[in-house]
C-alpha cells in the first residue's frame, strides 16, 4: 500500500492528474457555454458529438499548455527542489490563480459575450479594455448573469479541491536513476506540449488557428463553442500586424475583375439626381437596429403578432422615403461600422480601425465633402474620446467632435444614462440645436447610444414603450420616439428642408427573438433608408445593400464628379456591378445575395445556401454555379488586403488621368 501511495504521489503523476483536472473545468465550462447560449447554438447533431468532443480536445489542450507550460516545466523539473514545501505552495497559488483568470473567468465571460457578438472574446476586444466604464459594465453584467458567476466560482472551488494540494511528493526513484527518469520525462512532456500547442507532430502540421474549428462541423456556431480561451486571445494577438492572404489573380486579372478606384468621367452624363446636389447629410448610426424590429420591413414576423413591430414612427417614415430592404452590416461590432459607412472600407478578419495598416491617409466621405466647403461634424454622447470612435471620425475628416461633455457644458449633468453617454432623445435634440446655428451646407453623423446593453431607459419612459420580447424592445421604442421628437421640433426649420438624412444600424442586436435572425443572412439584415423632404428621393430598393455602397451612393446623390476609393458601389449609377453584402462571419468569409448565402474558406466555397434556409438544411453546393460570385470574393478579397498591406486607400493619378478625368 505504501508503495502505492508513493507511486500515486510522484510527481509525474500529481502533474498529469492537476492538467486532466483541467480538462474536466474546460468540459464544464462549455457545457455552462452550450446551455446559456443553446438557442444560438441550436440542437448538437449526434452524429458530430464524437467530432465536436474532438475538436474541443485539442483546443482545450492548446488553452492548457498556453497557461500552464511555466507549471508543468516547475512540476517536472528534475531537482529535488520540487520537493520542498515553499516550491509546492508557489506552485499551488500559481495554478489556481492562472487557471481561474485564464481558464474559468475568461471562458465564462465567453459564454455572455458569445450571446451579443457569436465570437470569442479575442485580441481585438483588448482595445477597449481601458474605457473608463469597463469596471461599471463587468459589474452590471456579472449581476445580470449571476448565475453564470456562481458557476464560475463553483468551478475555481473544483480547481482548489481537486488539486491535492496536501498530497505528499514522494521519490519512486534514487541516486542517478532520479536525474535520469525525471530529465527524460521532462523532455517528453516538453515534446508532447510543442506538438498539443501545434496540433500535431508532423512537418506538414501548422499551428492550429481559429479557423481550424471548421474542421469538426460546417456549422459556424458550433465551431465557435468548440474553440476556447485563453487560445483566442492568445491567437489573435499580432493577428494584425504582418498580413497573410491568398493571392488569387494577376494584377491585371484582379483589375479587370475589381478594383476599389471609382473612376468618375465628368465628360459623360450619368444618372445622377442632381436635385440633392449641395444639400446638408445627416446620417444617423443606430445602435443595434434589426430589421427584426421593423413589421415594414419584415412582415413574415409580425404575420401572426398582436404587436406589429418596434419601431412605428420610423415605420411610417421609410414610407416616404427611399427604403432598403435588404441592407446588410459589415460586421457585428460597432466599431466595424463606422470605416464601412464613413470610408467605405470593410472589416474582415480583423476591425479596419484596430489594425495599424488602417493609420494611413484617406479620402472618406467627410474628407472630400469638407474640401468642398461642408462643414463636418460627429455628434456621440459616451465621454470625449471612447472605444475609438473619435479618433477615426478624426482621420475621415470629421472637424468638429460633439460628446457628453459638451452636452454636460450646455444642458447640465442631469441627462446621463449611467453607462454609456447622454439618452438618445435629449442628445438628439442638441445635435438639431447645433445643427441650425451650423453654417450650411454641412455634413453630420450621430451614434446613437440607448438600444444598447444593459437595455435601460429614462426614469419618466418606464412602462410607456412596449417590453416586448427581448431586453432591448423597450428600448428601440424609445429611440423610435426620440426621432418622431426630433422630426417634430426641427422638421420645419430651413436646414432641415434642405438635408438629405441617411438612417442605417451598426450592427444587428444582440437581442433576437425570431428563428430567422439567429442566424446569417438575418443576423446581418439591418435598418437603412434615405429621406430627403420634398425631392424624388422616395422608392422601394429590395436588392441586397451593404454599409460600404453608402458612401458611393451619397457622392452619387450630391453630383459628385472627383474619382474617388470605396470597396462599395453607387446603386444608382453603377448598376453594373454585382449586387452583395460580404462579412467574415466565424473564421469564413460570407457573400449574400438575393438568392443565396455563400460561405468561401479562402480556398474554395464550402456552402451554398438559399436565403429563406433559415436554419441552413441543405447545402446546395454541388448544385448552384456561384462561380461569378465566387470570383468577385476573391477578387475583393485579395485587393482589400493588397491595399490594407501597402496601406494604399487612394484613387492612383495616373488611373484617373487615363479615365478621362479633367
Amino acid at each position: 500500500m505504501s508503495k502505492f501511495k508513493k507511486i500515486s504521489g510522484s510527481a509525474t503523476l500529481l502533474t498529469l492528474w492537476r492538467v486532466a483536472l483541467l480538462y474536466i473545468v474546460l468540459i464544464l465550462c462549455r457545457a455552462v457555454f452550450y446551455r446559456y447560449n443553446h438557442e444560438l447554438i441550436g440542437v448538437l447533431p449526434s452524429e458530430e458529438l464524437g467530432s465536436l468532443l474532438l475538436g474541443s480536445l485539442q483546443f482545450d489542450t492548446v488553452s492548457i499548455l498556453y497557461a500552464n507550460a511555466v507549471f508543468i516545466l516547475l512540476s517536472l523539473l528534475p531537482l529535488h527542489l520540487r520537493e520542498r514545501g515553499w516550491w509546492q505552495k508557489m506552485l499551488f497559488w500559481y495554478y489556481v490563480v492562472v487557471n481561474s483568470v485564464l481558464l474559468v473567468v475568461m471562458n465564462m465571460a465567453d459564454a455572455i459575450y458569445f450571446r451579443y457578438t457569436q465570437k470569442r472574446f479575442s485580441a481585438d476586444e483588448l482595445f477597449f479594455a481601458d474605457n473608463e466604464n469597463s469596471l461599471q459594465l463587468v459589474l452590471k453584467f456579472a449581476a445580470e448573469n449571476w448565475h453564470i458567476v456562481i458557476a464560475g466560482i463553483a468551478l475555481i472551488m473544483l480547481l482548489v479541491w481537486g488539486y491535492r494540494r496536501k498530497a505528499v511528493v514522494e521519490n519512486v526513484l534514487h541516486g542517478v536513476w532520479y536525474y535520469v527518469v525525471a530529465t527524460l520525462i521532462l523532455l517528453l512532456a516538453v515534446g508532447l506540449s510543442i506538438g498539443g500547442i501545434r496540433g500535431g507532430f508532423t512537418k506538414m502540421t501548422r499551428p492550429i488557428t481559429l479557423s481550424n474549428a471548421t474542421l469538426y462541423t460546417p456549422d459556424n456556431a458550433r465551431a465557435t463553442m468548440i474553440l476556447s480561451n485563453p487560445f483566442c486571445v492568445l491567437r489573435t494577438m499580432g493577428s494584425s500586424g504582418k498580413l497573410h492572404y491568398e493571392k488569387y489573380f494577376s494584377e491585371e486579372e484582379l483589375a479587370a475583375i475589381y478594383s476599389p478606384e471609382h473612376i468618375i468621367d465628368t465628360n459623360s452624363t450619368p444618372p445622377q439626381q442632381t436635385e440633392l446636389t449641395g444639400r446638408n447629410v445627416v446620417i444617423f448610426i443606430m445602435e443595434s437596429f434589426s430589421a427584426e424590429h421593423s413589421a415594414l420591413l419584415r412582415p413574415d414576423i409580425y404575420a401572426e403578432r398582436e404587436q406589429q413591430g418596434y419601431t412605428p414612427f420610423l415605420d411610417s417614415l421609410m414610407r416616404q422615403s427611399y427604403t432598403f430592404y435588404n441592407m446588410y452590416s459589415n460586421g457585428k461590432r460597432s466599431i466595424q461600422a463606422l470605416p464601412a459607412v464613413w470610408s467605405s472600407i470593410p472589416s474582415f478578419k480583423s476591425p479596419f480601425v484596430l489594425m495599424p495598416q488602417s493609420v494611413a491617409e484617406t479620402r472618406s466621405l467627410p474628407a472630400i465633402l469638407r474640401d468642398k466647403g461642408y462643414k463636418t461634424m460627429f455628434f456621440c454622447g459616451s465621454d470625449h474620446g471612447s472605444m475609438g470612435f473619435g479618433a477615426y471620425a478624426r482621420a475621415a475628416g470629421m472637424e468638429h467632435l460633439f460628446s457628453r461633455e459638451d452636452y454636460e457644458a450646455a444642458h447640465g449633468k442631469t441627462d446621463f444614462d449611467g453607462y454609456w453617454g447622454i439618452w438618445d432623445e435629449k442628445f438628439m435634440q442638441y445635435m438639431g440645436e447645433e445643427l441650425g446655428r451650423a453654417e450650411q451646407p454641412f455634413f453630420s453623423t450621430m451614434f446613437t447610444l440607448t438600444s444598447h446593453h444593459p437595455f435601460v431607459v429614462p426614469a419618466e419612459y418606464e412602462g410607456y414603450f412596449p417590453e416586448g420580447e427581448t431586453a432591448n424592445h423597450k428600448c428601440v421604442g424609445y429611440v423610435d420616439n426620440a426621432f418622431r421628437l426630433f422630426f417634430k421640433r426641427f422638421e420645419n426649420e430651413e436646414w432641415f428642408k434642405n438635408t438629405i438624412f441617411l438612417f442605417v444600424a451598426d450592427h444587428v442586436s444582440s437581442e433576437r427573438f425570431s428563428e430567422q435572425f439567429m442566424r446569417s443572412p438575418g443576423d446581418y439584415h439591418i435598418f437603412g433608408f434615405m429621406h430627403a423632404p420634398d425631392s424624388a428621393l422616395v422608392g422601394e430598393h429590395h436588392g441586397v445593400v451593404s454599409q460600404i455602397d453608402i458612401m458611393p451612393t451619397l457622392l452619387g446623390l450630391l453630383g459628385n464628379e472627383e474619382s474617388y476609393f470605396a470597396f462599395g458601389r453607387d446603386i444608382f449609377n453603377e448598376q453594373g456591378s454585382m449586387p452583395m453584402a460580404v462579412n467574415y462571419d466565424n473564421n469564413m468569409f460570407q457573400v449574400i445575395t438575393e438568392q443565396d448565402l455563400i460561405i468561401f474558406d479562402e480556398k474554395q466555397v464550402v456552402g451554398v445556401y438559399s436565403v429563406d434556409d433559415v436554419a441552413h438544411e441543405k447545402n446546395r453546393v454541388s448544385q448552384r454555379d456561384v462561380r461569378d460570385v465566387e470570383n468577385r470574393l476573391k477578387a475583393l478579397i485579395q485587393s482589400y488586403y493588397t491595399r490594407v498591406e501597402n496601406k494604399d486607400y487612394l484613387v492612383d493619378d495616373n488611373t484617373v488621368s487615363q479615365g478621362g478625368v479633367e
